[in-house]
């Protein structure tokens, strides 16, 4: 098993804290967001792990991972930044992870037990977490369906009410290289244009209108999105209260 952590994109939302720096190295509570995930992985059992690059790239090298370059980052988005790193996919079953969200190092094991072809966790108690990021968390919440085999039904529209959001998609997934296959597939007969903006959410959606089976893991709490320098600074306030907290992942 490996893990690819996509850390390509600038991350313009976190304001001037990703003037100079990519978003992964954001400080939450003493460490960056890229270390909190490499040493989550490592202590799930994975010892290679790949960081895709692209803005400030010279600032993401270290012994401890292999790098992928994005050199199109600007102009493309997540998925295309996956297929910089298809070497390991085509080859490997692989933990992919955003660069922006931490984890409990067991929400890791629970996705690598998964024999689906494409899996994807999300958390079943997103709501106490969203309550705290905003005012009204329907505003950024996204459905969320799956089926009596834990297969994923629908995910990414936006909705009023709560019937349709059973937990909320954290951006950690994992694929098997028949699973790869099946995308790379489906990428190859996707325009370039419509390649290069889309993101992974969009990409689990179009899948699904495919026919290709999505496996679901659910977790409760135990890990955090850092979107925006509100987020960081909410965050960094609710450790002080340690186990007070349903997603402390326990420093």
């Amino acid at each position: 098993m490996r893990a690819i952590i996509l850390a390509a994109g600038r991350g313009s939302r976190m304001g001037k804290a990703t003037d100079r720096q990519p978003k992964c190295l954001t400080v939450l509570a003493g460490k960056s967001l890229l270390q909190w995930q490499l040493d989550a992985l490592r202590q799930a059992g994975i010892k290679k792990v790949a960081v895709v690059r692209g803005y400030q790239s010279q600032l993401l090298k270290d012994s401890g991972y292999v790098v992928f370059d994005n050199p199109r980052w600007a102009e493309t988005n997540m998925v295309m930044s996956l297929t910089c790193a298809e070497v390991w996919l085509d080859s490997f079953p692989c933990i992919v992870s955003y660069s922006d969200i931490v984890y409990h190092p067991r929400a890791v094991e629970a996705l690598m037990k998964s024999e689906g072809l494409l899996s994807i966790t999300y958390d079943r108690l997103w709501y106490s977490l969203w309550k705290e990021r905003f005012a009204d968390p329907l505003s950024d919440a996204e459905t969320f369906r799956t089926g009596e085999d834990g297969a994923l039904l629908e995910i990414g529209e936006r909705r009023s009410t709560l019937d349709s959001i059973e937990g909320q998609y954290m951006g950690l997934l994992k694929f098997r290289p028949e699973g790869w296959a099946r995308v790379k597939s489906f990428l190859d007969k996707t325009p370039p244009a419509q390649k290069d903006a889309l993101d992974m959410t969009g990409l689990l959606r179009r899948l699904l209108g495919e026919g290709m089976k999505i496996s679901t893991v659910p977790v409760e709490g135990g890990w955090c999105e850092v979107d925006n320098e509100k987020d960081l600074s909410m965050y960094e306030r609710k450790l002080q209260f340690k186990g007070l907290w349903a997603h402390d992942w326990r420093f």
